[in-house]
């Protein structure tokens, strides 16, 4: 499977509740296809002999390829999907054991979580078509599939170009149970519902592997107090005051979902490091990862959250791009 790129397109990205509660972006399934589309063009410029992508329910691979500018090959995952969140985490593993080069995908924090729950080793290309994110960037689709192919064809290494992401790793009970790649948060509600994170009365404290200023949600919080990015060392935790509490010590201003601008009251803060584990309070809640409420918890969990650099190899485009241009990777002999 050498200079082979896999693609994950995951069609429910950019619609759950934030796009009725905020002004949280809706990408329709349209642009997505045209996005695949660009990648496989910029995929076909490169060495890249073959692309293979998950089925999706929106048949967003294969309708992109259905172009007669597309002359790459694409393969379906033999596999039979349940259009839930678990087709990522397998079709991500299946494809690490195939051996693909680089993985595009195209989604948000919670697509990357569960590709990186089924492979911390295959290096992405994440593209943002979520509602709000952290970990994947917006990046157009032929400049991704063109550092993509790169990668996947060897002629630039992964090492040069890319950066291991943190993780946040959640132990219940002694065993490991889940991961974050950006942010894990001790939600007050006890069901999982909705899912998505977008009020923060009912959030208790939040653990982030990267606190970014320019970001939106739980992580410009922790931007406005002490910023982190992907390649910076450790993390940040923060304990929400609640609104009409006593214990804050400061109050900031920050956008926690897109068009909501709030006053996020502050009891405390810290640094995370690596590798030493944090044990929360025991009660009854829900904890998010990545924006979305995944584990129910009660007192008689034992639970100690981790921070870890052993998350997926991120590539960063516009490093990628300008490493090929000074190696003379685009011109011809």
């Amino acid at each position: 499977m050498r200079h082979t790129v896999g693609i994950i397109a995951n069609p429910a990205a950019s619609k759950d509740i934030r796009r009725l509660v905020a002004q949280g972006r809706v990408v329709p399934d349209w642009e997505k296809v045209n996005i695949v589309r660009r990648a496989l063009i910029g995929l076909q410029s490169t060495e890249v002999d073959k692309v293979v992508a998950m089925p999706d329910s929106g048949n967003l691979c294969r309708r992109a390829a259905d172009d007669s500018s597309i002359s790459i090959p694409l393969e379906m995952l033999p596999m039979s999907p349940l259009y839930t969140e678990g087709d990522t985490t397998r079709a991500a593993a299946m494809m690490a054991e195939m051996g693909v080069g680089c993985l595009i995908t195209l989604g948000g924090d919670g697509t990357n979580r569960a590709v990186a729950v089924g492979t911390n080793q295959v290096p992405l290309v994440a593209i943002s078509t979520g509602t709000n994110n952290i970990f994947p960037v917006m990046v157009e689709g032929t400049l991704a599939g063109i550092a993509a192919g790169l990668i996947a064809s060897e002629r630039l290494s992964a090492a040069d170009v890319a950066i291991v992401s943190k993780t946040l790793q959640i132990h219940v009970n002694g065993e490991p149970r889940d991961l974050a790649l950006v942010d894990v948060a001790v939600s007050r509600e006890r069901y999982v519902a909705t899912r998505a994170i977008w009020d923060l009365d009912t959030v208790y404290e939040v653990f982030l592997t990267r606190a970014e200023p320019a970001g939106i949600g739980l992580s410009s919080v922790g931007g406005r107090l002490h910023p982190l990015s992907l390649a910076d060392v450790g993390g940040l935790r923060y304990r929400l005051a609640g609104r009409g509490a006593t214990d804050a010590n400061t109050t900031i201003i920050a956008p926690v979902a897109p068009g909501m601008v709030e006053p996020a009251s502050i009891a405390e803060w810290g640094l995370l490091h690596e590798g030493v584990p944090v044990a929360l309070e025991r009660r009854y809640c829900t904890l998010a990862l990545d924006g979305e409420r995944s584990l129910v918890l009660s007192p008689d969990d034992a639970v100690e959250i981790v921070l870890a650099r052993d998350g997926p190899p991120v590539v960063q485009v516009q490093r990628a791009l300008l490493r090929a241009a000074q190696l003379g990777l685009f011109g011809y002999a």
